[in-house]
């Protein structure tokens, strides 16, 4: 039996994304445990549901350190004293250092909430409203130095409705997010991606896109 993987979460708000994946995990009998859910902010309704959920939680207050360098060094401590196998960015809003997402290469993922490589950065149900867009939705991705530019790993559209307006339309991108993250994070579990280059592939063939309405 393969040894199980071990995942750590990083949040920074109420974590959808992460009990999203608690869940699928237990549930699917993932070979697989999220072992801690770390988050910046130390009063992170995240932390409270995870704790009550069994897995450990921590912080690690950015506002403690005087640079971006000297947090992300705290940070990276607190997450290898977890020996994690993944490490998985859901809700996190820090820009993590070039360091940071070197050492931790190949084994980062975060999701974004726009099809990339449209609109990286924040606002991007506003932004895709403005700009007109038919079709919005999320992306998983490896995480590399570039912001929001990782190798596409996953993604999930939405149509674009007339009526929409920022919080519907996030809404609905966000109901597919808790689709498509924990299938991302399964797939790397259970060794199932290969990433090449640029190119994230499904060995076993299954689709990477979901068209949602």
């Amino acid at each position: 039996m393969p040894a199980m993987k071990r995942i750590v979460i990083l949040i920074s708000g109420r974590g959808s994304n992460m009990q999203a994946i608690v869940e699928r995990c237990r549930s699917e009998g993932w070979p697989a445990e999220v072992v801690a859910v770390l988050s910046n902010r130390p009063g992170a309704a995240g932390l409270a549901w995870a704790a009550q959920q069994g897995v450990g939680t921590g912080a690690v207050d950015h506002k403690a350190y005087a640079s971006r360098e000297a947090f992300d060094g705290a940070l990276m401590q607190a997450i290898d004293a977890q020996a994690p196998d993944l490490v998985v960015l859901a809700g996190f809003m820090r820009v993590l250092t070039p360091a940071f997402v070197a050492h931790y290469a190949g084994r980062l993922l975060n999701i974004h909430p726009s099809l990339l490589p449209a609109f990286p950065g924040l606002h991007t149900h506003r932004r895709a409203l403005e700009t007109g867009c038919k079709v919005a939705g999320a992306t998983v991705h490896f995480v590399t130095a570039e912001l929001d530019h990782g190798p596409i790993v996953a993604q999930a559209a939405v149509a674009v409705r007339p009526d929409d307006d920022e919080d519907s339309l996030a809404a609905r991108v966000l109901a597919q997010e808790h689709v498509i993250y924990p299938q991302a994070v399964r797939w790397f579990v259970e060794g199932a991606l290969a990433l090449e280059g640029n190119q994230v592939r499904q060995r076993g063939g299954a689709e990477q896109a979901v068209l949602a309405s």
